[in-house]
C-alpha cells in the first residue's frame, strides 16, 4: 500500500530504484525474449485457442465483458459478520489500514463448505489495542449458515485479528485454522467433534505484526509446514504524525516503517514446529501482505512468492529439500515492467493462456498496474498486464483479495479482485471502491458491467475474499470481507458454457491436502492447463482446495467432449492417471501407486 506521507515530506507516486535494478529488470526481460521463451499456445480437444502472443487480435473483432452475474446472499444465508478495525479512535494507525479475511473450508467434514471470517480488533484512546474472535458458520446443506464460534470454541479476545490459513497439520483429515494480526498468532486444533482447541503457536511467543500466512510441504516429509508474512514495526512506540495532501493528519504508508522478517515454520509431526527462517534462506527486508505456495518453475517441489509492500516482491525457489534461493529480481517477479516495487497486496495462480505453465497474478495500490506475469519457462517471468488489456481498467483501484477461476466454465480463467482505499482522505481515488469482474476471451481481458444496484456496481471497502462451491451446483461462489460492513456471500449465477468437476485431492504418502499436487487434463492433444493445489493466495483468505476442472461443451453444445483422463503429479513424485466420470460434479482421488512411476487411479477409498 502506499499511502500519506510524514510530515514535512512529499508524496512520491514513484518510488526510487537503483539503476542496477532497472538494469538487472531490462536485462532480465530481454533474455527472457531473445532465449526464444514465446511457445506456440495449445488448449485441450474442445477448449477456445489463444491468439498467438505477437499477433494480438483487433478490438473490432473482441466481444465485451459481458454481465456479472453474482448475486448477494449473506444475509439471507444467515452470515452475519463484520470486521471492526477500531478507526473511529482517531488514531490513525497503519494497524487500521490491513483489514480482515475470510475462508472457506469443510471444519466438521459433512460434505458442505463452511465460513471462518476474521473479527479485527478495537484502538482505545489510550493506545490500548484488543481483539475480537472469529466468527464461524456452519452450513446447513448449503442452504444456510448456522454461526458456531462459541459452541466450536474459538471465541477468544486476544488478537487483533487479520488473516486465516487453512491446513491439516496433522493429517488426521480435519483441517486445523491459523488466524494472523497484531500479536501472537493462534493455531487452532480441529478436534474432529465439531470443535477447536487453542494449541501452542508455530510462532511461540513472537508478537511481531502478521499478515497473511500460507499451508504448504517445503521439505518433503509429508507434513505441511507454515510460510508466515509480516508487515512492519508499527506500535504506539513508533507511531509518527503524517498529513494527506491537504494538511489533514492521515493514516502514515508503510515507508514511514522498516519492514518485519518473515518466518518459516517446519511441521515436526507431532503437532510442533521448528522456527527454519534462517536455516532456510529467508530474507529481512520484505513487508509482507501476500502468500502462495505452488511449484512455480514445475520441478516437483514447492516454490514461494510473497506479495511486498513497496518493496520488491520474493520468489522463493525451492531446491527440492527445503533450501529457499531468493529469485525475485533475475525472475522477473520482482518490480513491474517498469523496474519499479509496487504496493502489492493480493497474489493467485493462474494459467490464463493455457500453456501448461502456472502464472502469477498480483494486485497493486493506485496509480501502479495489477501485474500479470506469464510464465516463460526456465524460472522465467514477463509482465505482459499491458498486452493483455489489464491496463485498461485504469489506475484508480486499491487492489486486495482476488482470485482467478473459470466462473462461467467457458474455458478461460476469470479475474475478480475487491477494492478500497486505506487511507482516510485520499485524493486520488475514492475511499469506497468497487469490485472487479475481469473476463478473459482468449486475447485480452475486459471488465464486466454489473446490473445497477448490484453488488458489484456499488463502492465498498474491500480485503479479503475467498472462492469455493458453498451450494454444491458446481460452479465457484465467492466469500469477500470489507472493513466495518458486512461479508458479501455472492453466489454465481453465470451461464456455465460447460460442465465444472470439482476434484478433491487426499494425500497418503504426501501431505494429506495435496499441497503442491499438479492435475493435468490428458487429451493426446495439446498441453494441459497447470491447474495446482496451493498453499495461501489471495489476501488475508483461504479459498476452497478442491481443483475446478471445467469439461467444455462438444461442438453443438449439447454434448460433453470426448472422454478425458485426469493425471495427478503428487508432491512425492507418484504420478496416477484416473479416468473423468460421466456426470459427477465431484470426484476424491486418493494417492495410489509406487514411488516412483505410475498406477491406476481410484476415485474413493484410502484414508477417511
Amino acid at each position: 500500500m502506499r499511502m500519506v506521507s510524514p510530515v514535512g515530506t512529499q508524496r512520491r507516486p514513484r518510488a526510487v530504484v537503483p539503476g542496477w535494478a532497472r538494469l538487472a529488470a531490462a536485462i532480465v526481460v530481454g533474455v527472457a525474449l531473445s532465449a526464444g521463451c514465446r511457445r506456440e499456445q495449445g488448449s485441450p480437444a474442445g477448449l477456445p485457442q489463444a491468439a498467438p502472443d505477437d499477433k494480438p487480435t483487433t478490438a473490432l473483432a473482441a466481444p465485451p465483458g459481458g454481465t456479472v452475474d453474482f448475486v448477494e446472499r449473506a444475509a439471507a444465508l444467515g452470515i452475519e459478520a463484520t470486521y471492526r478495525n477500531g478507526g473511529e479512535s482517531d488514531q490513525f494507525t497503519i494497524l487500521e489500514s490491513l483489514g480482515g479475511g475470510v475462508g472457506w473450508f469443510d471444519f466438521d467434514r459433512d460434505g458442505w463448505l463452511d465460513l471462518v471470517a476474521t473479527g479485527g480488533g478495537g484502538i482505545a484512546a489510550d493506545e490500548q489495542i484488543t481483539g475480537l474472535p472469529c466468527q464461524l458458520f456452519r452450513s446447513r446443506d448449503g442452504r444456510a449458515f448456522r454461526p458456531v464460534a462459541a459452541e466450536a470454541g474459538i471465541v477468544d479476545h486476544a488478537l487483533y485479528s487479520h488473516g486465516v490459513a487453512v491446513g491439516d497439520h496433522d493429517n488426521d483429515g480435519f483441517q486445523d485454522l491459523i488466524v494472523t494480526g497484531y500479536g501472537v498468532p493462534q493455531f487452532w486444533r480441529n478436534m474432529g467433534d465439531g470443535t477447536f482447541t487453542a494449541a501452542p503457536s508455530p510462532a511461540g511467543e513472537d508478537t511481531r505484526w502478521s499478515s497473511s500466512a500460507g499451508w504448504g510441504d517445503l521439505d518433503g516429509d509429508g507434513n505441511l509446514d507454515l510460510y508466515l508474512a509480516r508487515y512492519v514495526n508499527w506500535s504506539f512506540d513508533n507511531h509518527p504524525v503524517c498529513t494527506a495532501s491537504d494538511a489533514v493528519r492521515d493514516i502514515c504508508p508503510p515507508r514511514s516503517f522498516e519492514g518485519l522478517p518473515d518466518a518459516v515454520y517446519l511441521g515436526n509431526g507431532d503437532g510442533t514446529f521448528t522456527d527454519a527462517s534462517a536455516a532456510v534462506g529467508l530474507r529481512q527486508d520484505g513487508k509482507g501482505l501476500g502468500v502462495l505456495l505452488a511449484d512455480l518453475d514445475v520441478d516437483g517441489d514447492l516454490d514461494i512468492y510473497v506479495a511486498n509492500d513497496t518493496t520488491d516482491n520474493f520468489l522463493y525457489v525451492n531446491d527440492g529439500r527445503g533450501h529457499l534461493a531468493e529469485m525475485g529480481l533475475v525472475s522477473g517477479t520482482a518490480l513491474d515492467d517498469q523496474g519499479v516495487p509496487n504496493g502489492s497486496m493480493g497474489i493467485d495462480l493462474c494459467d490464463f493462456n493455457r500453456d501448461g505453465l502456472p502464472d502469477l497474478w498480483v494486485t497493486n495500490f493506485e496509480r501502479e498496474w495489477f501485474a500479470l506475469y506469464r510464465n516463460e519457462g526456465r524460472g522465467y517471468f514477463l509482465h505482459v498486464s499491458r498486452r493483455y488489456g489489464i491496463t485498461d481498467i485504469g489506475g484508480l483501484f486499491v487492489g486486495f483479495g482476488t482470485a482467478v477461476d473459470d466462473f462461467n466454465a467457458d474455458g478461460w480463467g476469470d479475474i475478480v479482485v475487491t477494492n478500497g482505499h486505506v487511507i482516510k482522505h485520499p485524493d486520488d481515488s475514492p475511499l469506497l471502491q468497487e469490485p472487479l469482474f475481469l473476463r478473459f476471451d482468449g486475447d485480452r481481458f475486459r471488465r464486466g458491467i454489473p446490473e445497477p444496484g448490484s453488488y458489484f456496481a456499488l463502492p465498498h471497502m474491500g480485503r479479503g475474499l475467498a472462492s469455493g462451491d458453498y451450494d454444491g451446483d458446481g460452479d465457484l461462489d465467492l466469500a469477500i470481507a470489507h472493513v466495518e460492513a458486512p461479508v458479501a456471500i455472492l453466489e454465481n449465477r453465470f451461464p456455465q458454457s460447460g460442465r465444472s468437476i470439482l476434484v478433491q485431492l487426499v494425500g497418503t504418502v504426501s501431505n494429506r491436502d495435496a499441497v503442491g499436487a499438479r492435475l493435468e487434463v490428458i487429451t493426446g492433444s495439446a498441453p494441459s492447463p497447470a491447474i495446482q493445489v496451493i498453499g495461501g493466495g489471495s489476501y488475508l483468505s483461504h479459498s476452497d482446495r478442491r481443483l475446478h476442472v471445467v469439461v467444455p461443451a462438444g461442438a453443438g453444445g449439447a454434448s460433453p467432449a470426448p472422454a478425458l483422463r485426469l493425471r495427478i503429479r503428487w508432491p512425492s513424485g507418484i504420478v496416477q492417471d484416473v479416468a473423468l466420470p460421466g456426470a459427477q460434479r465431484e470426484l476424491r482421488i486418493v494417492e495410489s501407486g509406487d514411488l516412483p512411476g505410475s498406477a491406476p487411479g481410484t476415485e474413493s477409498g484410502g484414508p477417511s
